[in-house]
């Protein structure tokens, strides 16, 4: 699956996985590395997505707002 198909549940639940591999310690350079490179790449997916999600939230209250 790439990326751009993840849905945010799934980006996040990678991302908790990442950070815990980061916390625990271990690694060498070169893996810390690529995995703080995979986490940002999936934090922006996390943003994107609660960025259509809060779109979506403003939009349906400005709909209703026009409704009253």
């Amino acid at each position: 699956m790439s990326d751009e198909q993840l849905g945010y549940e799934q980006a996040r639940d990678e991302l908790a996985d990442v950070v815990a591999k980061l916390e625990a310690g271990g690694l060498s350079l070169e893996d810390s590395l690529a995995l703080w490179e995979r986490g940002e790449a999936l934090a922006k997916i996390c943003d994107r997505h609660l960025a259509g999600a809060r779109e979506r939230v403003e939009a349906a209250l400005a709909a209703a707002d026009k409704d009253t």
